[in-house]
This record gives C-alpha cells, structure tokens and sequence, in this order.
C-alpha cells in the first residue's frame, strides 16, 4: 500500500464549523502529482452523492438511488457512498411518510444508524437546522470509515470528502446563500418525496445545482 507522508504532513487540520482552508478543486490539484495514478484517478468519485457519475444519464437526469452504488477498488469510497445513500433512501422514506404517501422502495437496514439520524433531522424545526445536524453526522461517518491508516491515500479521500462537507456548509450562512440553501433543500425533499411515491421508474434526485460534489 502507498504512503504518502510528504502530502499528508503537510495538509492543514480540518475542523468542522470553521472555514475550509483551502477549496476542493485546489486540493485535487495539490494531489495530482503526489498521487499514483490509480489513487488519483478515484478523486473523481470522492463526492457527496453516493450515485457515481458514470451511471447519469445525459444532463444530470435519472439519479434514484435504488441500486447500490458500483462498488471500487477503495474500501473508504464504497463504505461512505453505501452510508449516504442509505441516509438519503431513509430521508425519502420519513419525507413520504410526513406527507402522508405510500413508500415505493425500502431502505436498506445497514448502516442502522442511517434511519434514526434521517428521523431526527426531518423532526427538527427548520430545513436549516437539519441540514447541519446531517453533515455534522457526515462528518462523524467519514472520520469513523477512515479508520487509522493515517498516511495512506484513503485520509486523502476522507480530506476531500471533508473540504466539500465546508464548501457545501459555506452555503448555509444566511449573508451569503440562504436563498441557495432553501433551493437546494427543497430539491432534496422535492426529489426524494417522488422516489417514495413510485412516480416513475426513474425519479430525479439530482442535487448537483448549488451543491458541490
């Protein structure tokens, strides 16, 4: 397994809450040299959305989450994209139960952890509220599937992972984009309650517009 001490040694410590020191494409550029190609390559699919973008159809269009994500040679990458789609499956299902519809697919039981944080987020008083409460508990999961490989490349992916966790919270302050934060919100839900309804065999959960990846 390649260590990377040089790259790593040198990144700053990331603190949730405070600014990213750094942006995400800056990040990805840092690694391109430092990176085997193989690792490097993976960046790609280091993202917030558990559905890779090799399986969109043209324009975005056709994200469902009803299959399981392509699985990759990255054990962290595979762990963190099956957590967020099941937090995202298990927000559709508490979303479509809040208004009253009936539930057209069934989340998946592991990680168990993922039903209850989607309950307690959709039961706090404000989109925004919640919205934090989730990454806060992304954060949580990517820390926990990093494990303690400190110099390898899978705390490169948990870094980058975590930078978009920044950029995309940098979103939520009111004098800089609360209006794109209820955008953003309101698609998630929008979508997410289609998939519950069963409208269609390809419900649109594309959250790509104001989110970074």
């Amino acid at each position: 397994m390649v260590a990377y001490y040089y790259l790593i040694a040198q990144l700053p410590y990331l603190i949730y809450g405070q600014d990213a020191p750094m942006s995400s494409v800056q990040f990805k550029s840092l690694c391109e040299s430092e990176l085997s190609p193989r690792d490097a390559a993976l960046l790609e699919l280091c993202t917030l959305d558990p559905e890779p973008e090799a399986v969109r159809t043209e324009g975005g269009e056709g994200v469902s989450y009803r299959d399981v994500p392509i699985t990759t040679v990255s054990p962290f990458i595979n762990g963190w994209r099956i957590w967020e789609r099941a937090l995202r499956l298990n927000l559709a299902r508490y979303r479509a139960q809040h208004l009253g519809q009936e539930g057209s697919v069934d989340p998946p039981e592991e990680p168990m952890e993922a039903g209850a944080l989607a309950k307690t987020a959709l039961g706090l008083d404000s989109p925004l509220e919640a919205e934090l409460f989730l990454d806060q508990a992304r954060w949580n999961a990517i820390e926990a599937l990093q494990g303690f490989d400190y110099f390898g490349v899978t705390t490169i992916y948990a870094y980058l992972l975590r930078l978009l966790l920044m950029e995309r919270r940098s979103l939520f302050r009111p004098e800089e984009g609360f209006t794109a934060y209820k955008g953003l919100y309101t698609a998630i839900m929008a979508a997410a309650s289609g998939l519950e309804s069963g409208g269609g065999s390809k419900s649109e959960i594309s959250i790509e517009s104001g989110e970074p990846k």
